[in-house]
Parts: structure tokens; C-alpha cells; sequence
């Protein structure tokens, strides 16, 4: 799948005005869960915004006690999203009432009926991968992992370029402690640009995909300005080089 390359993550979002803010400004790929408790918001904000649906990609996550129950649990996504279709559809966590050779069949089925485009997943290790491949026979359209300066799953970056679909990266801003990472605020002011911007541009020059969280005006826009910037082999290294263990959201 071509996912823009820079999106929306709604967690926390409870107000349809930023949503439709964000895609106004030109966002296209909105990322929301059930386990949000919002996706009646996504879905009304998308309603109000003059896009055409069609440029938009928009995805949810069925949560891990929603996994032996797939089509009933999508059908209800979809009539808080008021949408007949998502574009990607996750496996939120490969835990709770997962079971590959039930679930990821199930999934499959909606794809084949149209319900759903595609089928992508959440917090998977590359054993979860592996075991998506041998059931499906291809890989998940795209992966989505905590991935900062601060905590980096290198591992799931290699499978992803392997199989060529994307990392997506929630949490692309160490949870707002980006301003503080020393390496970071350094590559920031070389290019004068914010610690936030330098962390979503390194995340970009990766190919991840980075789907920051935001509600006001002026950091939607910065953080879609930040596609425009671009870093130096030296700035990669500076923040690649930082202490990766740092995980915000462990199992």
C-alpha cells in the first residue's frame, strides 16, 4: 500500500474540528482504534471536511478481545465511522482472543468481499510476522510499531524493507519529550526548524511513516511542514545513535 507520507494519530482526540482541520490542511491518512473510544469523532470530522473520500486513507484497530469476532466488530467500526469501507484494517496487538488461523482468515474474507482494502497490524514482533506470512501467504500491508528517537525497533524496519510495505510510527515524538533529547534539539537548530519537526523528518528520511498526534492549528501544520525538511547523513546518525530502549507503551 502507498500511504501518504504523513498522517494523523486520533488517540486521545475527542472532537471532530481537529479532524477536520487536519484534513483540510492536506492530510490523508487518518489513523483511529476502537479501543480510542472515538471513532464516531474520526468519522464525523471526515464528514465535514470538502475531501472526497476517496482521497483518504483511513484505518482502525480491532481490539485483542474483538479478534474471534471480526466481521460483527468491523461492521460496528464501520457505523461509527460512517464509512462502508476502511482502507486498512489492524490487528490492534497479536493477543487477548488472537488466533492467526482464525482471525487473519477472517480478515481475509472481508477483504475479498470489499469491506475492507487492507489488511495491516499493530505491535507484531517478527515471529507475529513470519507466522502472518505463512497464513496469508503475503505480507501485512503495513506494520504499525512505537518507533522514536527514544525507542527504535530496528528489527521491524528490516522485515518491513524485506517485504517492502510500511512501518508506520505512533508515538513519533517520544511522547513530547523530543524537546528534551539533546541530539535532537541539536539537529533542530542546525536546521531551524523544532525538536518535533526534526524527529518527524528523521522518521521520513527512514521511510516510516510517522502519524503524530495533534489538535491545534499550528502543530498540524508544523508537523506536515516537516515533510519539506531535509536532513544531512551526519543529523541520521546523531539521532540514530541514541540509547533505543526507552519504550513508552510496552505489552
Amino acid at each position: 500500500m502507498e500511504l501518504p507520507e504523513r498522517g494523523l494519530g486520533t488517540m486521545g482526540i475527542d472532537d471532530p474540528d481537529p479532524i477536520e482541520t487536519a484534513i483540510e490542511l492536506g492530510y490523508r491518512h487518518l489513523d483511529t482504534a476502537q479501543i480510542y473510544d472515538n471513532e464516531a469523532v474520526v468519522g464525523e470530522g471526515i464528514a465535514r471536511a470538502a475531501v472526497d473520500r476517496d482521497d483518504l486513507v483511513v484505518a482502525t484497530k480491532l481490539w485483542i478481545d474483538q479478534l474471534d469476532r471480526v466481521a460483527e466488530s468491523t461492521a460496528e467500526s464501520l457505523e461509527r465511522l460512517g464509512l462502508e469501507c476502511v482502507d486498512l484494517l489492524y490487528v490492534h496487538r497479536p493477543k487477548g482472543a488472537y488466533d492467526p488461523d482464525q482471525t487473519l482468515p477472517a480478515l481475509a474474507d472481508l477483504q475479498d468481499a470489499g469491506v475492507i482494502d487492507a489488511i495491516a497490524v499493530s505491535n507484531f514482533e517478527l515471529a507475529d510476522l513470519e507466522r502472518f506470512i505463512d497464513v496469508l501467504g503475503e505480507p501485512p500491508a503495513a506494520n504499525q510499531v512505537e518507533y522514536h528517537p527514544l525507542f527504535q525497533p530496528t528489527d521491524r524496519l528490516a522485515h518491513a524493507r524485506k517485504h517492502d510495505y510500511p512501518l508506520v510510527a505512533y508515538s513519533p515524538l517520544s511522547g513530547g519529550r523530543v524537546g528534551t533529547i539533546e541530539p535532537v534539539v541539536d539537529v533542530a537548530k542546525r536546521h531551524a526548524i523544532t525538536p518535533e519537526q526534526a524527529s518527524l523528518a528523521w522518521l521520513t528520511a527512514k521511510g516510516i511513516h510517522p502519524i503524530p498526534k495533534a489538535s491545534s492549528h499550528g502543530h498540524l501544520a508544523a508537523n506536515l511542514e516537516a515533510i519539506e525538511v531535509t536532513l544531512e547523513a551526519a543529523d541520521l546518525e546523531a539521532i540514530d545513535g541514541l540509547e533505543r530502549e526507552r519504550e513508552l507503551f510496552p505489552e
